[in-house]
């Protein structure tokens, strides 16, 4: 027999996050179709919802029905074609995964890399573009496997010198922090819910700018991908309502909720909130002796990453926090694994309570 969770984990790694009661509670309503008019009218709140999160007034805002990876190959498939020219950045797994989903849309891939735990240069993505012309620039905007914040400010600007659309993937940064996706000029942006939406996994929220979408009309060969091609998506999304597939009404319902309980609380505030924990998180990881190998200029407030101490074994570490305390906390990825944890401070997770339980847990296992 499967044994079942009997006890509620507190989930401080690097997704999902803690849902709050009000999201699990819309999660459970009752079933409706997805033409149904109270449906469509919440679909339509949300996507308008979606729009303040990002920032921006793009018509073409919407949750892809599947998860963030998903709103990753979304940007790429519509916006490449075979034998188009991709300037990607990469400094951890989610700018090398950009880079191989546009290698499989037929594109040629150049890259600017930057060590893991560090920004990239926009000096160097400058000089990269100044190479040829080339159909998309794309970075992300919060790396989660370590924890690092772009700043994004100078990359329209690159975008526009080598005639580029601009994808950004904030899978980690929406709703944590201001994404600003008018304001920053970006093309395409997708996210995830199950970060600091503290909503369940299962969407990836994305968003097109009208540059975006003329693109895609115009494209010489079909997407790649019909389940991705936002020329058929935008016709449910929008007003036509064109049959396209079964939406997820219970997850969508859930979205609405978790979207509400941000701008309930405020963007700014919210902010702020996510910035205050993770000040008393680092604070209290250096008290114990640990080392945040990422620069406090760059650090991403909703993930932080922790070197694990020599001779500490990582797995017996975080099984004695999940058997001890109920707490999860997440292993390291590619340069990292076995060296660093990362510890998520995102969307319901991001509070005192939070914070006091995962440094007195780590301090007794570290101990122990």
């Amino acid at each position: 027999m499967v044994q079942r969770m009997t006890t509620k984990r507190v989930l401080m790694g690097p997704g999902p996050s803690d849902v709050p009661t009000e999201v699990l509670a819309a999660l459970s309503r009752p079933t409706i179709g997805h033409l149904d008019p109270v449906f469509l009218r919440e679909l339509d709140e949300t996507q308008e919802m979606l729009r303040q999160l990002f920032g921006t007034r793009n018509t073409l805002t919407l949750p892809i029905s599947a998860t963030g990876s998903a709103g990753m190959e979304a940007c790429f498939v519509n916006l490449l074609e075979p034998g188009d020219h991709a300037l990607i950045c990469r400094n951890g797994v989610f700018g090398g995964r950009m880079a191989e989903v546009a290698r499989r849309c037929g594109a040629e891939v150049t890259l600017v890399e930057a060590p893991w735990g560090q920004a990239i240069d926009p000096d160097e993505v400058a000089e990269a573009a100044k190479s040829r012309s080339f159909k998309v620039l794309a970075l992300v905007h919060a790396e989660t496997s370590t924890g690092v914040l772009q700043d994004l400010a100078p990359f329209r600007g690159i975008a526009d010198s080598c005639g580029a659309l601009l994808i950004v993937d904030a899978v980690t940064s929406l709703g944590g922090v201001p994404v600003e996706v008018d304001r920053m000029g970006i093309d395409a942006v997708y996210s995830g819910t199950q970060k600091c939406l503290s909503c369940p996994p299962g969407l990836s929220p994305v968003s097109f700018s009208e540059r975006a979408r003329e693109l895609v009309a115009k494209r010489k060969t079909p997407v790649q991908s019909w389940y991705l091609d936002l020329s058929l998506l935008g016709k449910y999304f929008g007003g036509d309502r064109v049959y396209h597939h079964t939406a997820p009404v219970n997850m969508i319902f859930a979205l609405h909720a978790a979207l509400r309980l941000a701008l309930d609380e405020g963007l700014e505030r919210r902010y702020a909130r996510h910035r205050e924990q993770a000040q008393a998180l680092y604070g209290g990881l250096q008290q114990l002796g640990l080392d945040l190998p990422v620069e406090a200029s760059v650090r991403l407030p909703p993930l932080t990453l922790v070197r694990i101490p020599e001779g500490v074994d990582d797995a017996a570490v975080r099984a004695k926090l999940l058997r001890d305390y109920n707490l999860e906390i997440g292993g390291g990825l590619g340069d990292f694994k076995g060296k660093a944890w990362r510890i998520g401070l995102m969307g319901a997770s991001a509070t005192p309570r939070h914070v006091s339980l995962c440094l007195e847990a780590l301090g007794h296992s570290l101990e122990s």
